[in-house]
């Protein structure tokens, strides 16, 4: 099966939710947890046991491993290979974005079949122009690998950028998502997703796009369930939120950890294809 089709067949048993791992200094200290390796694994361990099984999709943020250099990307090879084994789909949030051999390299790294940093799926960013992720697209249909491109992102800085208008009058967010939609064409779920946040207030069209939307700001940045439903209607089905800091919050105790994360699921049930 396509990521695409994984990753909806895991929404319709868990809801349409995908949990953050953010392990940053300020979270790592609130869990009694050292700003260090062993915090940084300890953290992972309890997300891992906490969320494997239990919610659709789950994304490990590159950054806060990567700040601990090489001992950090063992622990983010621990964290992927412990939920690929629990038969959850990851999102590696790398958000790289690279022409040529460079973006082939990034592709292997997180979609290869042999590499120990593969991933179900992998965000990029499209700002070098939509077919500079030309290798990542093709690791995707290669591997059976998801991608999701940065379309409209919720931070402030975004929309001076994203809804500036092109020659043929669309918003680049508009643009990135209806190449995505070009690339998933002849499938009813396609595996090349775009990121749009539940916070923005003039988002693209998604109409046609016809892969899965991530979407960040639910939860501690304000967005909720409505938020999800005005962005994506019509394509409800494809629609992820993604939480983080309100469930990461319930912390350190496993336990409350997926309680925390199945209350969230319930506000996003699978919903059928329209």
């Amino acid at each position: 099966m396509s990521f695409g089709e994984r990753l909806l067949t895991a929404t319709r048993e868990h809801g349409r939710l995908c949990v953050g791992i953010d392990p940053h200094a300020a979270l790592l200290d609130s869990w009694g947890l050292g700003d260090d390796v062993a915090g940084l694994r300890e953290f992972s361990q309890r997300c891992v046991e906490a969320f494997a099984g239990h919610v659709a999709l789950v994304k490990p943020q590159v950054a806060f491993f990567e700040r601990f250099g090489s001992a950090g990307f063992v622990v983010l090879e621990e964290t992927l290979a412990a939920l690929r084994e629990a038969g959850t789909l990851t999102v590696a949030d790398a958000k790289r974005g690279d022409i040529g051999s460079t973006m082939a390299g990034y592709a292997d790294a997180w979609l290869g079949e042999t590499s120990p940093l593969r991933s179900d799926a992998v965000t990029v960013s499209p700002y070098l122009g939509v077919d500079s992720l030309a290798p990542v697209f093709e690791a995707s249909r290669r591997t059976g690998g998801g991608v999701f491109v940065l379309a409209a992102t919720s931070n402030p800085e975004a929309p001076g950028l994203q809804n500036t208008a092109g020659p043929d009058g669309r918003s680049i967010a508009q643009s990135v998502v209806d190449r995505c939609a070009e690339l998933n064409a002849g499938q009813t779920t396609g595996s090349i997703g775009v990121v749009v946040g539940a916070t923005v207030d003039t988002p693209p069209d998604l109409s046609r796009l016809a892969g899965p939307v991530l979407m960040p700001g639910v939860g501690a940045q304000g967005a909720g369930a409505a938020d999800v439903a005005r962005i994506a209607a019509g394509v409800e089905h494809l629609a992820i939120a993604n939480v983080s800091r309100s469930v990461l919050g319930a912390g350190p105790d496993p336990v409350s950890l997926r309680k925390q994360a199945l209350e969230a699921a319930r506000d996003f049930p699978a919903t059928d294809v329209n």
